[in-house]
This record gives C-alpha cells, sequence and structure tokens, in this order.
C-alpha cells in the first residue's frame, strides 16, 4: 500500500504526478500533480488511497472530492488529440505533467513521477516505477486523473453514442472497433494510433 515514504526523503512540499490514458484509441491524455500535506492528512483517508486501477469506478468517485479537499494543492491538465498526434503520445505526456506540475498554486520541493520517464522540469525529480502503489502523493494524482478522463470520456459518449467511451474510455474494445466499422473516425480519434490510421488509409 501506498505511504510518505518516498516523500520524507525531501524537505518541504513534494507534489505526485501522474497520467491516466495513454493506451485509448481516443479522447485527450490527462495528468494530474497533488500536493499533500504529510502532517495534516487524514489517516483514514490514506488508507483507503491505492493505485486507481485497483479500485472499483465507485471506490474513485467516492474518493475524488475528499481528496481534492484535503490536498495542499492540485491540478489537473491533458493533452489534447491534437497534441498527440503531433508530438507523439509519450511526448504530449510530459507535456501535460508539466502543465500539471506549473499548474500547482504551491511551487513543489521535488516531483516524484510514475512511471520511468522524466518531464522537463526544472526542480528536484525523481521517478517511481509502481508509483501509484508505493506514494500516497502519486496514488492521490492518479485516482483525480482517472475520474476526470472517465467523466470527460462519458460527456463525450453523449455527443459521439456509436462508440461505447461511457464504458471503454476510448479503449479499443469491440464495442468501440464496432462503432468504428458502422460510423468511422471522429474527430476525437488519434489519427497517429496505428488502428485509426489503418482505417483511415482503406
Amino acid at each position: 500500500m501506498p505511504d510518505f515514504s518516498l516523500e520524507q526523503n525531501y524537505v518541504g512540499p513534494v507534489a505526485g504526478v501522474d497520467e491516466v490514458g495513454r493506451g485509448p484509441w481516443a479522447g485527450p491524455v490527462v495528468t494530474c500533480a497533488v500536493i499533500l500535506d504529510r502532517e495534516t492528512f487524514p489517516a483514514d483517508l490514506a488508507a483507503q488511497l491505492d493505485d486507481s486501477k485497483k479500485l472499483s469506478d465507485k471506490k474513485r468517485e467516492a474518493l475524488f472530492e475528499p481528496i481534492k479537499q484535503n490536498a495542499e494543492a492540485f491540478c489537473i491538465a491533458e493533452a489534447t488529440v491534437e497534441e498527440i498526434d503531433e508530438h507523439n503520445i509519450l511526448a504530449a505526456t510530459m507535456l501535460a505533467m508539466k502543465r500539471a506540475v506549473e499548474g500547482l498554486s504551491v511551487t513543489p520541493a521535488a516531483v516524484l513521477v510514475d512511471g520511468n520517464r522524466r518531464p522537463d522540469l526544472a526542480m528536484p525529480l525523481e521517478t517511481v516505477v509502481k508509483g501509484d502503489s508505493r506514494s500516497l502523493s502519486i496514488a492521490a494524482a492518479s485516482i483525480l486523473a482517472k475520474v476526470t478522463r472517465d467523466r470527460m470520456m462519458a460527456e463525450l459518449a453523449q455527443e459521439f453514442p456509436h462508440y461505447a467511451w461511457e464504458r471503454n474510455a476510448g479503449y479499443g474494445t469491440k464495442a468501440h472497433q464496432a462503432g468504428l466499422a458502422g460510423h468511422g473516425v471522429t474527430i476525437h480519434h488519434r489519427r497517429s494510433f496505428a488502428p485509426i490510421a489503418k482505417l483511415l488509409a482503406e
């Protein structure tokens, strides 16, 4: 379970950063940076946090507002489909992470980033593989990013109802593939992704 052991290696506020949505065929990639006060963050809330992928939709939704209310600072940012297609998904993700950290109302003394890639930030930065299972700050960021993106995709699904985005969040499920076969590519699809590029080339 995540705790504050990594954060305690630094003096001052530490931001945890995570992303969601690198794999889907549609929609933006969403990132979040969160600073938690290690002295005042409620222990009962900390005990509920984990890698967002290990939590149910209902549990993530239930944690969303309490995390925001108890965070010292947080910022949710994104890179658009156009930016993903222009730069590639990894570069777009790093750009969105940079935006999230730079959008914080509190300047962090250090940043913990989930994964093994380093966004371009001018402060001490540590990459943490499986960080959302190790760091409470990263776990909090993963939950805020996941809930935000899922809500975004559910909203887009109301406008584009044939792709089941409210259920698959833009991933290439059978329902999504059936929607593409029957209704084609939308403005929200990532044209640089191989399955979409293949459809456009046919």
